[in-house]
């Protein structure tokens, strides 16, 4: 099937209609009905209903629409890696979450380009779960995110511990209040795991869904919140924070997530070179120094 099939279908569902799918396409409606029809023909089912109000799915359609997008991906991922980049011999597809690319990502991303020059890199930013189902269908090779529940076909390695530690900002006699907590979405198993640890905690007054910003916001205007130790480190040695004392800390860890279905040749360089860099991290979050301690 020519995928441009595929991609005018998608384009359509985002649209909810054929005409904004052809302005955005820079196609003729016609065109993008005979694209439509040639599908239709294909699967032996109508996929759209077209009304005045644009088109929607039949129950056919909703099917194909499970399908299109992988069908797209890895379309994608095979024209990339067919057209590897000069002085490449192959080319790896890696997504992470995005709080992971610093520095974790950065210097592993330094570390291919120092050790493995003759690895191509693709690399994206995603949500987890998107990343998740990236890597099960193949349109990506590997994923680094925290949470990794199990799936067929995926393989998942702890790469490094992390804790989520609740600070505060100095000096400590300034009384903080409920509201001056700062909610940061550490994802579901933290959300549980501190509603049970605080039951009679409400919502925060503010609520910010990416650690960084939320620990900027702390350190500016003051109050109280939970971050990674190793994001919190340097200004717990500056005494800008403090640990809240006998406050309950939750696990954070790093996972690296990768298909069987992958080049298990290149997947060990891009396991080694993730552990590298994991170890690097922990060495500099307990405050250590000296060579990672990784022995592949």
């Amino acid at each position: 099937m020519d995928i441009n099939v595929a991609r005018t279908f998608l384009e359509v569902v985002k649209t909810g209609s054929f005409v904004n799918a052809a302005a955005n396409l820079n196609l003729t409606q016609t065109a993008v009905s005979a694209r439509i029809r040639v599908l239709e023909q294909n699967l032996n089912r109508k996929v759209f209903v077209r009304n005045k109000a644009g088109a929607r799915l039949t129950p056919g359609g909703e099917q194909f629409f499970r399908f299109a997008t992988s069908l797209v991906q890895v379309w994608d991922r095979a024209r990339r890696a067919a057209a590897v980049a000069p002085g490449s011999e192959t080319v790896v597809t890696i997504g992470a979450e995005l709080s992971q690319w610093n520095p974790l990502m950065r210097d592993w991303l330094l570390w291919m380009r120092r050790e493995c020059p003759e690895i191509a890199i693709s690399a994206y930013v995603d949500a987890a779960e998107r990343l998740m189902e990236q890597v099960q269908e193949g349109s990506l090779d590997v994923a680094v995110l925290y949470a990794a529940p199990a799936r067929p076909g995926v393989v998942a390695e702890l790469l490094f511990e992390e804790r989520l530690v609740l600070v505060r900002t100095t000096p400590s006699d300034r009384r903080l209040g409920p509201e001056d907590h700062v909610d940061v979405d550490w994802g579901e198993d933290f959300a549980a795991s501190y509603h049970a640890a605080f039951p009679d905690t409400g919502p925060g007054v503010v609520s910010i869904s990416y650690g960084p910003p939320a620990l900027d916001y702390v350190l500016a205007q003051g109050g109280s919140g939970y971050f990674r130790m190793g994001a919190v480190r340097p200004y717990l040695e500056e005494g800008r924070l403090e640990l809240v004392p006998e406050s309950p800390e939750f696990s954070y860890s790093s996972h690296l997530v990768y298909s069987t279905r992958a080049d298990q040749s290149v997947i060990a360089q891009v396991r080694h070179g993730l552990h590298v860099a994991a170890d690097m991290l922990s060495s500099s979050a307990r405050g250590e120094s000296g060579a990672p301690r990784h022995d592949p």
